[in-house]
């Protein structure tokens, strides 16, 4: 669980090693599925709070060291081969996108298959989804019941400190599972 001052003083460190810091900032966003982002606008770095939380120091620096090859590649060289030679300059050695925690107990909506594998929705389903871990592609059999819970300011705090995170059932006060059709 990385301390977020710490991660904010890293960020400032290499952003005045490698940038110019008259005109690159850095700060933390609300995302819940990213873990950083590099905008070129604003020129400014941004990590997620819910899951700097989250991560290790380790993971933290190199999220930060992916952000800051990106602001030094520029904008069009997305994840290709200036970039990745720039990040393996900065010692970057992860892969080139996120595939760690997202803030499940964020998550307004949350599903269940009939074999009990439970999912999570940011946005409203607009349509009948099955579940991919019971078999690939669409069936009928694994349809996959949706239902809306609140989400209180106290879980979005205790989400925001990495706490042990709120479950199906803590603090829910959402209404019954409905069916999509």
């Amino acid at each position: 669980m990385a301390d977020l001052e710490r991660v904010r003083k890293w960020a400032e460190v290499l952003i005045a090693e490698h940038l110019d810091p008259a005109e690159w900032s850095f700060g933390f966003d609300h995302a819940k599925k990213r873990a950083g982002l590099c905008n070129y606008t604003q020129r400014r770095i941004t990590v997620s709070r819910y899951l700097a939380a989250r991560y290790g120091d380790d993971e933290i620096h190199q999220i930060l060291l992916h952000e800051v090859a990106h602001a030094l590649a520029g904008e069009r060289a997305g994840h290709g081969p200036k970039w990745a030679q720039i990040a393996a300059g900065l010692g970057y050695i992860g892969r080139r996108t996120h595939d760690g925690a997202v803030v499940h107990e964020l998550a307004p909506w949350v599903g269940r298959c009939p074999a009990g594998h439970v999912h999570y929705r940011y946005r409203p389903p607009v349509r009948a989804l099955s579940c991919g871990l019971c078999r690939r592609g669409f069936d009928r059999a694994n349809l996959i019941v949706w239902r809306r819970r609140e989400i209180t300011p106290a879980m979005r705090r205790l989400a925001a400190s990495a706490g042990a995170g709120a479950t199906l059932g803590a603090g829910d006060t959402s209404t019954p599972p409905q069916p999509l059709r």
